[in-house]
């Protein structure tokens, strides 16, 4: 009961600000809820404050004790919906899939699958030496085990 109505509140919330997504949603025994959400435009410490208010004032506390945390999906977290892929367009990510682990810059995004590209150094066909050559590779999201945004300095 106490769960199907903060999911509800926070599906309302969603509802009213259609560029935030859920990324996790839990309420453990001791009702801790812990919400992580993430942003077409990444997440303000506003709008963790308004996920929190949406579910915060629509709850009696007199009649429920629980705690609350609203966080954004950090920098480090993998990414885990599509719509993370999208707004990390031109940013470098290391996937991991059952077969391979590439680290290549994200150039395109699809409903079923991204593109990565990256630059090798290969050897020349003909003479000695190597040669920089463009690579690329279309990934299926259903292949993907993870991803995550490479954060370079």
């Amino acid at each position: 009961m106490f769960k199907t109505t903060v999911k509800n509140l926070l599906e309302e919330a969603l509802t009213e600000r259609s560029d935030l997504f859920l990324i996790g949603f839990s309420i453990d025994q001791e009702n801790h809820i812990k919400i992580i959400v993430d942003g077409d435009s990444g997440v303000l410490v506003e709008d963790c404050i308004f996920i929190s208010r949406a579910i915060e004032n629509n709850i009696d506390r007199e009649e429920q004790d629980f705690s609350l945390e609203v966080m954004s999906s950090g920098a480090a977290s993998p990414l885990v919906h599509k719509r993370q892929y999208k707004k990390n367009l031109s940013r470098v990510l290391e996937v991991r899939t059952n077969s391979d682990k590439i680290e290549g810059k994200l150039t395109n995004t699809t409903d079923t699958d991204i593109l990565l590209e990256w630059k090798v150094r290969e050897s020349k066909l003909v003479g000695k030496g190597k040669v920089t050559v463009k690579k690329q590779a279309s990934i299926a999201y259903e292949d993907i085990i993870e991803a995550k945004v490479m954060i370079k300095f």
